[in-house]
């Protein structure tokens, strides 16, 4: 396993994403997730990322218990954003608004160092900016975090350049979480080169935008996809020539469409970690072969000629979805 460094926090150069383990997928398999993390640092990857809304609340539960006497081995990544007072874990329709006043920083991290079993987070990320609040009131209780030893280091998640200055001048931003693939390639305009002006490393999920590009369908109840516009019929359909494109590259290339998207997300950089969302070992075993897949400039450049993000149907999330995101206002 390789590494990469996030600013000065030293990861896998790919880490584990726990969300699907326990929501918004349809149906889980909690002992399956919990093999998985296991067998992840087996094979050399000790970044995990979860989060209070995964669940909500359940996921941070279940990477607890897989991490339960090894905890020191692993990198632990979680975020919060929205009120969990009143949450019912594994009920999304209990979960309240946002809210980055310091009084929710300093109080939501008691839950999260619970439901995991450690007395520190390595990583902890504000999940979606709040808009009504300066992002200086956040990241300065953040920081407080830090000096307490409850954190390690902090984090963005989804947050457009101007806030990451803003955040960066409080206190060092050691990652920005972002959504970046072949067909989600808008924080190469302001995003990443503000992130490289200040030394902030950058962690990219969903390199297949969720199973579009590996032509994944939602998989009935419980699949949120189901509400993206690029799942929609009409969008499918459009989007399947890029789906054919990017198996027609990966059949040349001799590997699998996981490998080939999160080999194209490491060529971004040795500051730039995937974070590949699985849900079992066979999953995460075929995406760790992107480390063994070697992509040459020209094959950069022929691949993002084949997937050009311009053609892609829909938009990541629905309009509701969107409204949460700082990074595309």
């Amino acid at each position: 396993m390789r590494h990469r460094k996030l600013r000065d926090l030293e990861v896998s150069a790919i880490g584990l994403g726990c969300m699907g383990m326990s929501a918004f997928y349809g149906s889980t398999d909690e002992d399956e997730g919990i093999k998985t993390i296991q067998r992840a640092l087996e094979l050399g990857v000790n970044f995990i990322d979860t989060a209070q809304l995964y669940g909500p609340l359940t996921n941070e539960m279940l990477v607890g218990r897989a991490i339960k006497g090894r905890r020191d081995e692993y990198v632990i990544a979680t975020k919060f954003a929205r009120r969990t007072d009143s949450v019912t874990p594994g009920d999304i329709s209990t979960i309240g608004p946002l809210d980055g006043s310091a009084e929710h920083v300093l109080s939501s991290v008691e839950g999260s160092l619970e439901r995991l079993g450690t007395d520190y987070i390595d990583l902890y990320y504000q999940h979606r900016v709040d808009p009504r609040v300066p992002i200086e009131e956040t990241v300065g209780a953040m920081a407080e975090l830090v000096a307490a030893g409850k954190v390690r280091h902090i984090g963005l998640s989804e947050a457009a350049s101007e806030t990451i200055r803003r955040a960066h001048a409080v206190h060092p931003i050691c990652d920005v979480q972002i959504e970046y693939s072949l067909v989600s390639r808008s924080p190469e305009a302001r995003v990443l080169p503000v992130l490289r002006d200040l030394g902030i490393g950058a962690t990219a999920y969903g390199a297949l935008s969720r199973g579009l590009l590996s032509g994944s369908v939602p998989r009935g109840p419980g699949d949120i996809r189901a509400h993206f516009p690029r799942f929609s019929a009409e969008n499918r359909a459009r989007n399947q020539g890029l789906v054919d494109a990017l198996r027609a590259f990966a059949s040349e290339k001799g590997v699998t469409v996981p490998q080939l998207a999160v080999a194209w997300v490491l060529s971004k950089g040795d500051d730039v970690v995937p974070v590949v969302g699985t849900r079992t070992r066979v999953q995460l075993a075929d995406s760790l072969g992107a480390l063994g897949v070697d992509l040459s400039p020209d094959d950069v450049r022929r691949l993002e000629e084949a997937v050009p993000a311009s053609a892609v149907a829909g938009a990541r999330y629905n309009e509701q979805g969107m409204r949460t995101l700082d990074s595309e206002r």
